[in-house]
């Protein structure tokens, strides 16, 4: 028996009472679910095609369709759960490695549900953000670790390249190739509206980009897809990229399919070639080489932009980020199993990495506790889905987050999960042209700004309850933190008291 023969996972409820055969469902499905019968005068749906994209749902214009979860399930198995037994008949047909898209979906610990925030009452009453002074903006790069004054008293200003930021957030990873040129312009517009940064991922910068470049991070990664001296020089800051949180010590893959027109170009391989960049930098096999990346990029450009180097969160994790401050790199970002990718390998996913708060709190820790704190700031991603976990991010010692599948919701993605297919009906993870324009980067930056802009008043505003004015004042503050429902072991790693503590 084949996966073929399995009831369809989604079932398409049509309304024939409502339906008026506008035949809008068929034409903006890419999956090819809806069709017109002409025998019936009817729309029919092949249900073994449908991702529950909900793209024929939002555009029904008699609210005629609705998308269901089969109830058809099989007999009943603690061990042997329906996901188990499809995957094993999906390999048993194809003798491939399955693909998944987004992030873990599985019911691991989500650790920021389990961290409640304090607020000021009487002794340090709260903060107005309405009425008084709160800063949100952020500079990211090497701090000295103490005030210095010239012979005349004046506080010496000089430091390192940094990143400047109005709050502590940027748009992560997502390269020119795994998601749209329209979803690549909403991001860079909106970054350059909010004052924030957004990142090139790995697949080079478009030229029409160029202009948003004081808001823009290029990435260097193994494949070293379109970088040259212009691309790096365009850069606000450098990021070299060892490894993603969605599949840590596994490379990047992008299908020859997606490698037309200006993803060629941009990413300077011949168009259908594959995009494949090994798992290991083959120039990088210890620190000492990482710090002679570290420092070709820097002299590259003359010492003009801070580097920052991306890791996936990994058991020896803080041990690796003590060795990345020592190598010259300004910032570390790290990304943890949660963090989502356009194509990954599904066992790799729902099970390499640990999660990102446990990961931030051992790595702040271990550089405090080293002396060398100062020597990086720390960027963080990997599913930070509100206002309220960049905050408890920042308390856990981060000095800013990444933010990617957030972004792209409010883009318009409805998590169907099949960003490797190049079949995005929302036009975000797609090269189709017919699916690219259905994203207006107008419509798309107008919504990422509002977003941001509305985060941006949450973190004050949460700020203020707690009675804090600045988000220097927040970062690695954890007496602010309490833990609900977390082991000892936990508490510990974290390094926060249980609620009533």
């Amino acid at each position: 028996m084949g996966v073929e023969f399995i009831y369809p996972e989604f079932e398409v409820v049509r309304n024939q009472d409502r339906c008026i055969a506008c035949r809008v469902c068929e034409r903006q499905c890419a999956n090819e679910v809806h069709h017109y019968s002409p025998e019936r005068g009817l729309m029919m749906s092949d249900e073994t095609k449908c991702v529950d994209c909900q793209r024929c749902v939002s555009l029904c214009p008699t609210r005629a369709l609705k998308i269901v979860k089969s109830d058809c399930a099989f007999r009943e198995n603690a061990n042997w759960q329906a996901d188990n037994i499809k995957e094993i008949y999906k390999q048993a047909s194809s003798g491939g490695v399955l693909l998944s898209s987004m992030g873990n979906p599985k019911p691991l610990p989500v650790y920021w549900d389990r961290i409640l925030l304090n607020a000021s009452q009487v002794t340090n009453p709260p903060i107005d953000p309405l009425r008084e002074p709160m800063e949100t903006r952020v500079s990211l790069g090497k701090k000295p670790d103490k005030i210095q004054r010239d012979k005349d008293g004046n506080i010496i200003c000089d430091l390192p390249p940094q990143i400047e930021l109005s709050m502590p957030v940027m748009f992560s990873a997502m390269s020119y190739g795994s998601i749209s040129y329209n979803a690549h312009a909403s991001l860079a517009r909106a970054a350059t509206e909010l004052g924030i940064m957004y990142n090139t991922g790995e697949g080079g910068l478009h030229e029409d980009f160029y202009q948003y470049g004081p808001n823009t991070i290029v990435q260097v990664a193994s494949g070293r897809f379109g970088v040259h001296e212009d691309y790096l020089e365009t850069g606000a800051a450098i990021e070299i990229k060892m490894g993603q949180g969605a599949k840590p010590g596994i490379g990047g893959h992008l299908p020859g399919a997606k490698i037309v027109g200006d993803v060629s170009r941009t990413r300077m391989i011949p168009e259908g070639t594959d995009a494949i960049s090994p798992a290991p930098h083959h120039d990088i096999y210890s620190i000492e080489d990482l710090r002679q990346l570290v420092y070709s990029l820097k002299e590259a450009t003359g010492y003009s932009k801070p580097v920052i180097v991306k890791v996936a969160a990994v058991h020896n994790i803080a041990a690796i980020a003590s060795g990345i401050a020592r190598s010259g790199a300004d910032i570390i970002a790290i990304d943890g199993f949660r963090g989502g990718t356009g194509a990954a390998p599904t066992r790799i996913r729902d099970n390499v990495g640990i999660p990102i708060e446990l990961t931030l709190a051992a790595v702040d820790q271990r550089l405090r506790d080293e002396g060398i704190r100062n020597n990086v700031s720390l960027v963080v991603g990997g599913s930070i889905r509100s206002a309220s976990d960049v905050v408890k991010a920042i308390a856990l010692g981060a000095d800013a987050c990444y933010v990617a599948t957030s972004a792209l919701l409010a883009l318009g993605c409805h998590l169907c999960r099949t960003c490797h297919t190049g079949k995005c009906n929302w036009g975000i993870a797609t090269q189709r042209p017919d699916l690219v324009k259905r994203l207006n980067p107008d419509v798309g930056s107008e919504r990422l700004i509002n977003l941001m802009t509305a985060w941006r008043h949450e973190i004050k505003e949460i700020m203020g309850g707690m009675g804090i004015n600045s988000i220097e004042a927040l970062r690695g503050n954890r007496s602010m933190l309490r833990g609900v429902g977390l082991n000892e072991k936990e508490l510990e790693i974290l390094g926060i008291s249980h609620a009533g503590e």
